[in-house]
């Protein structure tokens, strides 16, 4: 019996020494510490978040102010090529037509159409080049950067299309001259025989 008792008082201390939280699973611990950490963390996240958030306002704008650099910078380069291809244009009608004109081999009946054909390329660069001066001076066309540059565009397409039609113009007339004058040469050669 003794050996008995002595079996249970040794189970009944361990069973009291044993740690607290082996007899109590199941029962919510709050711990203080882990929820103000929790809560330093959620501050400081919020914090980054916001400041995310203006980098990509910030970086928005700055984009939007690029493409309204490079916009002008589009308009900047198509005025500028317009302006060269209306001057090579302008001296192309003056020195080609002159030189045209001037020939004996062209017909008084044919310097008419000639001239016309050379003024009306002439009068539609003049035209394009008042309409771009509207374009670029006036704000009662509310158009965009871009659409502006996108007409301006169009327009230096269209003055290289007209110089290239002045260079085929000149150099059909110059043919012409050159098989009148090999003609003439033929019929007005002496013969030996």
């Amino acid at each position: 019996m003794k050996n008995k008792i002595k079996k249970l008082v040794l189970a009944l201390a361990i069973t009291i020494l044993l740690p607290g939280g082996a007899t109590a699973q199941g029962m919510p611990v709050y711990d203080n510490t882990n929820f103000i950490s929790l809560a330093k963390s959620l501050i400081e996240s919020a914090k980054q978040t916001s400041e995310l958030l203006k980098t990509v306002k910030f970086l928005k704008e700055q984009k939007e102010r690029i493409e309204e650099v490079s916009n002008v910078i589009k308009q900047l380069k198509a005025v500028r090529e317009l302006t060269r291809n209306n001057q090579h244009l302008f001296n192309l009608v003056r020195d080609d037509l002159r030189e045209i004109l001037n020939s004996p081999y062209i017909k008084a009946d044919e310097v008419n159409r000639i001239s016309g054909s050379f003024n009306a390329i002439i009068e539609q660069a003049l035209e394009d080049a008042d309409f771009i001066s509207e374009i670029l001076s006036s704000d009662h066309l509310k158009m965009t950067d871009a659409e502006r540059a996108i007409i301006l565009k169009e327009k230096e397409l269209q003055s290289k299309e007209m110089v290239i039609e002045i260079e085929q113009k000149a150099r059909r007339y110059r043919e012409i001259i050159s098989f009148r004058r090999m003609q003439d040469k033929i019929n007005n050669r002496e013969t030996n025989y």
